[in-house]
């Protein structure tokens, strides 16, 4: 009987298993049932909490600690990582939501002044070439605090530092110290999301909520960022992926950066496509596999990439909270649910031994 080949391409499990962690745990479960298989793990991520880790993981590189300024200004520890004259930075590492307890949680008064230190650190560091992940922020300041950071001057003078309800009071904008400090550097947005700045669309109204925004206070908080796109470039406010990170996409933007999706990027760059075609299965995951994960998610961007290899994929998830049918769709041929199998309680309280457990069963399905 010969071995299967299997490629293992997690995205983290939100709360509970980074990407890398989840691609272990599935490995261990997978050799546990069938040791004779070929099983190789490449952890991905969408550009939010765990993309400088992936991307580590699979380039190597150099990484560079780095202390900036977090969301409610504290010192807060960073890493980006240098390879070949790129640099990879992970917004949420320095603007975070999981670095806001959840008494803590006001998106108007947080800044991104850390993001700009990062990319700072990057260029002082000789890159010449930026991808900035977006995903995971506990911000909405149209990334305000990281053009502070690289220059910007407005009045009045902390108008850009302490939050986005902070932009109503603006006056007067100057971007070009700041597009001076990026003069002759690529710089790259890799984000799932396409919203644009302001608007019910915008980033704002859809994800200030769960980052702590009022429902009453959602309005001002829009009208603020507002006030900022129209001392800034109004237009470019409109464009795809500008209300990405709270609005930390526009900023980048506004620094002539380019928008690419974040699931793309790290495809490209763990070379998914030729992993993919050399197995025999696919199995990718998340925490909660749901109508979320068709919209540039890691689990269908991986699916995509199956497909196009003619290859089955499989997603082992938390919960799993869409329709055979469904996910068929989206080029998923069966998913595994370890709520499902262990319960509720196990599955959080025990993350790493469920999903070894599931990957075990689902094992048994899917090798010779």
């Amino acid at each position: 009987m010969s071995a299967v080949r299997v490629l293992i391409a997690p995205d983290k499990f939100a709360g509970t298993l980074s990407a890398v962690e989840a691609a272990e745990a599935m490995a261990d479960g997978w050799r546990a049932q069938a040791p004779a298989d070929e099983v190789i793990t490449v952890p991905m991520s969408d550009g939010g909490p765990g993309f400088v880790d992936v991307l580590h993981t699979a380039l190597g590189g150099e990484l560079l600690a780095v202390t900036v300024t977090g969301p409610l200004g504290n010192p807060t520890p960073a890493t980006l990582l240098l390879t070949d004259g790129t640099a990879y930075i992970e917004s949420a590492q320095a603007c975070g939501l999981a670095l806001v307890p959840p008494d803590r949680r006001e998106p108007e008064r947080s800044t991104t002044f850390g993001v700009g230190e990062l990319v700072a650190a990057a260029i002082d560091a000789g890159a010449r070439r930026l991808v900035v992940g977006l995903g995971g922020s506990g911000t909405n300041d149209a990334g305000a605090g990281m053009l502070a950071a690289l220059g910007a001057r407005v009045e009045p003078a902390d108008g850009l530092t302490t939050g986005g309800a902070a932009l109503a009071g603006l006056t007067a904008l100057d971007l070009a110290p700041a597009r001076e400090r990026l003069a002759g550097v690529e710089l790259l947005a890799a984000s799932d999301v396409d919203n644009p700045l302001l608007g019910l669309r915008g980033a704002t109204n859809i994800f200030g909520p769960q980052k702590g925004v009022e429902q009453e206070r959602l309005v001002v908080l829009d009208a603020a960022l507002q006030r900022f796109a129209d001392l800034a470039d109004r237009p470019l406010a409109d464009a795809k992926g500008a209300g990405a990170a709270g609005g930390l996409g526009y900023a980048l933007l506004l620094l002539g950066g380019r928008r690419v999706p974040g699931i793309e990027t790290i495809v490209d760059a763990v070379r998914l496509p030729e992993h993919a075609g050399q197995a025999d299965v696919v199995v990718t995951g998340e925490g909660a596999f749901d109508f979320q994960s068709k919209s540039g998610k890691v689990v269908s961007g991986v699916a995509a990439v199956a497909t196009t290899a003619l290859r089955p994929c499989v997603v082992l998830a938390g919960q799993v909270l869409v329709g055979s049918r469904e996910m068929r769709t989206m080029g998923v041929e069966s998913a595994y649910s370890l709520v499902d199998l262990v319960g509720r309680e196990a599955a959080f309280d025990k993350p790493r031994d469920s999903l070894v457990a599931l990957a075990q069963r689902v094992a048994r399905t899917w090798s010779r």
